[in-house]
């Protein structure tokens, strides 16, 4: 993070602050210095801390968020605030499964969201932790209680209603054309990809589960951990209805997209994912079963997350490269 100074006294936000979301914490909001931090991969994500107490609370700024209009940005902020009120409604609300509580919304300070502050170690820093020191069984821990808590999640929040493949097909689709766009795929490759997701579409099993209500954005970053099976999730902005495998798939997947990129290694993760996987079907009535399902369909969300990371800034166009080869690979 990076230290921004003190948030002035003056500002609309110290007294939204101090008058609407310290005392939901059980203190007075008079005389407080925040300690204002930006965190490093975000522009909209801000830490307050303040300097009497220690407190820390988190802002996100929706309005900020690829220069979104007002409305979009509206609609954004008060759906992860229902989104976090949801999740902690139906029990996600204390060990070993836990969502960050919202403690305010207010479109008039740039469409902001303030949520308590969440202790913990992403899921990115177990595995950095394997591929730069071999520490694997931490993270065999940590994706033991992943899966729990996804399989909470998806089963808790069960639909009567089909998985609609076509919204993920279109998904893929408009992930595929940003990268066309942008001159990371050629008008051919972007023309293969899109044969492929056809195909995929037509594949019976692709339609076969129940809805669920999915996490949206299970990045590493995402998820925190404490001592196993301790779990916390946060940003919850793109929970969605879906196939439960569109949260399954993108774990499997960031996990071979951390050993290409830092080990050059796509094989290194297998026993990892593989791990993650069994873990995942062991909460079904019949594991060898739900394994089988999910393995079917994983290839797809798997290849559509390496073309969703392939389309970040920060990725050199090197590895670029491999994770569209690993995406089509993977799709075949």
């Amino acid at each position: 993070m990076i230290h921004q100074g003190t948030l002035s006294r003056t500002d609309p936000l110290y007294g939204y602050l101090c008058a609407d979301i310290l005392p939901q914490l059980g203190m007075a909001g008079g005389g407080r210095d925040f300690e204002v931090y930006k965190f490093l991969a975000s522009n909209h994500v801000y830490l307050y801390e303040d300097r009497r107490s220690g407190t820390r609370l988190i802002g996100k700024f929706f309005d900020s968020i690829d220069d979104r209009p007002g409305e979009t940005a509206y609609r954004h902020m008060e759906r992860e605030y229902s989104n976090l009120q949801h999740l902690r409604g139906i029990g996600f609300t204390g060990y070993p499964h836990y969502v960050a509580r919202p403690l305010g919304k207010n479109p008039r300070l740039n469409c902001l969201l303030v949520e308590e502050y969440c202790y913990g170690i992403p899921l990115n820093d177990f595995i950095m932790a394997v591929i730069h020191h071999g520490q694997r069984d931490a993270l065999f821990e940590r994706l033991t209680a992943l899966a729990w808590f996804l399989a909470t999640l998806h089963n808790r929040t069960a639909r009567t209603e089909r998985v609609d493949a076509s919204r993920d097909c279109a998904y893929f689709g408009g992930i595929v054309e940003q990268l066309r766009q942008w001159g990371h795929l050629s008008y051919g490759e972007a023309a293969a990809f899109h044969r492929m997701k056809e195909q995929w579409r037509e594949k019976v099993f692709m339609w076969e589960d129940n809805q669920v209500l999915v996490h949206g954005d299970v990045t590493p970053t995402n998820m925190l951990f404490g001592e196993p099976p301790w779990v916390i999730a946060i940003d919850l902005e793109r929970m969605k209805a879906a196939d439960r495998v569109f949260d399954v798939g993108r774990i499997a997947a960031e996990l071979k997209h951390f050993f290409l990129q830092y080990r050059n290694d796509p094989g290194g993760a297998e026993p990892f994912i593989g791990h993650f996987l069994w873990e995942y079907a062991c909460h079904f009535p019949d594991r060898e079963r739900a394994f089988q399902s999910i393995c079917r369909r994983i290839p797809f969300h798997m290849g559509m997350t390496f073309l969703r990371i392939a389309r970040n800034f920060w990725i050199t166009g090197a590895h670029r490269r491999r994770l569209i080869d690993e995406a089509r690979e993977t799709l075949k």
